[in-house]
């Protein structure tokens, strides 16, 4: 009998892990507007419930617990090879991972929880809702699904059917998980960076759980979505998208703080004095992908990039660039005879004519490196 949820893994496995949860009644395919966008710069793992999508209903049972689906999430984290991992989940999931920051916190390195709270309204509702589950299957609550879900005039076909085929069974125990959650006096143990948002029409959990939870967390931020209930990340997937990608990657920041060790302070605030409107797009671009997800992939060196980019700003003739990643270079650890050899390769697969260009280029500028350490 397999010991693991059914998940879905997408992006790069040399990418920075991701682990996203599901809400009660749904699969993974809750994530299908947010979860390929996500994957560009993660390594992106989403997982099912016990009896919900591809999950085996016998994962769970009667008298179950929250910190039991989060050990089955460590054991799925565990068959892929992954220690330390960010994770978001919705609802139940959110709560799977409020409890593995507060008990497993040397495993998550940041977290979001979304529409979820810290506690879900005491037991007696679920330990009904668990009862008429087992008794009458869940025919009738999955015909409410759409008003306890999305704001009014809007569904997901697929989120539907997939509530209607979950496994009574599993459904009623991660019931039982829910009536036993209860985890405000622990918060604030929570060191893990994290982000909580909440839907502004959500019935279930409304912003003001997120908000308890928000100042509970040592420096933890909030995000409300207009127009967003239970389900944002289906309801509201830009909004989400976008609160994720600045929580997440810190793209930007750690793209910023890349690009000023490989090129140095005075280059960047030049750039950056430059900026206009107009740019600043642009800019932010440069930062986020360029210098916070390729130039911060652990894959090649600092030295095997800078190699990389020399060769190829020769191939296509941008020597302004050249001179520029010629300084980098020297950065990276590179030795002018290590440039040199590089730029001899280039005459091979480049052209002559283009390698002479370069060498010219680097020329001056190892020269202008070597008046001014004469200096």
């Amino acid at each position: 009998m397999t010991t693991i949820p059914n998940h879905l893994s997408e992006g790069p496995d040399s990418a920075p892990p991701l682990l996203l949860g599901p809400s009660l009644g749904t699969s993974y395919a809750l994530w299908d507007q947010v979860a390929p966008e996500l994957s560009i710069g993660h390594r992106v793992i989403r997982w099912d419930l016990p009896g919900h999508g591809g999950s085996p209903a016998e994962l769970i049972g009667p008298g179950a617990t929250v910190a039991d689906l989060a050990d089955l999430v460590l054991t799925l984290a565990d068959s892929l090879g992954v220690e330390r991992f960010a994770y978001a989940g919705v609802s139940l999931g959110g709560a799977v991972g409020l409890h593995l920051a507060v008990h497993r916190p040397e495993r998550v390195s940041s977290l979001a929880v979304i529409c979820s709270s810290a506690h879900f309204n005491g037991a007696k509702p679920w330990e009904e809702r668990a009862a008429r589950v087992r008794e009458e299957g869940l025919g009738r609550l999955a015909k409410s699904a759409d008003a306890r879900w999305f704001t009014p005039g809007f569904t997901v076909p697929r989120l539907i059917r997939d509530h209607r085929e979950t496994d009574p069974g599993a459904y009623a125990a991660c019931c039982d998980a829910l009536a036993a959650f209860d985890l405000r006096d622990r918060l604030g143990e929570i060191s893990a960076p994290t982000l909580l948002i909440a839907g502004r029409e959500d019935p279930a959990t409304p912003p003001a759980h997120l908000r308890e939870i928000a100042d509970a967390v040592p420096g933890a931020t909030l995000t409300e979505i207009p127009g967003a209930s239970h389900l944002a990340p289906a309801e509201r997937p830009e909004a989400v998208l976008t609160a994720l990608r600045a929580h997440f990657d810190g793209g930007a920041r750690r793209g910023m703080a890349v690009r000023r060790e490989v090129l140095g302070d005075a280059h960047v605030d030049r750039a950056q004095g430059r900026q206009t409107p107009f740019t600043a797009r642009f800019q932010d671009f440069i930062s986020r992908y360029a210098w916070g997800e390729i130039w911060t992939d652990e894959t090649l060196s600092r030295r095997e990039r800078s190699m990389v980019t020399l060769t190829a700003l020769v191939a296509h003739g941008h020597y302004e660039e050249l001179a520029m990643h010629v300084r980098a270079a020297r950065r990276n650890g590179l030795t002018p005879d290590e440039i040199g050899a590089v730029l001899l390769q280039t005459a091979v697969y480049c052209g002559v004519p283009a390698a002479n260009s370069a060498f010219a280029t680097a020329q001056r500028v190892l020269a202008e490196e070597a008046d001014g350490a004469a200096e």
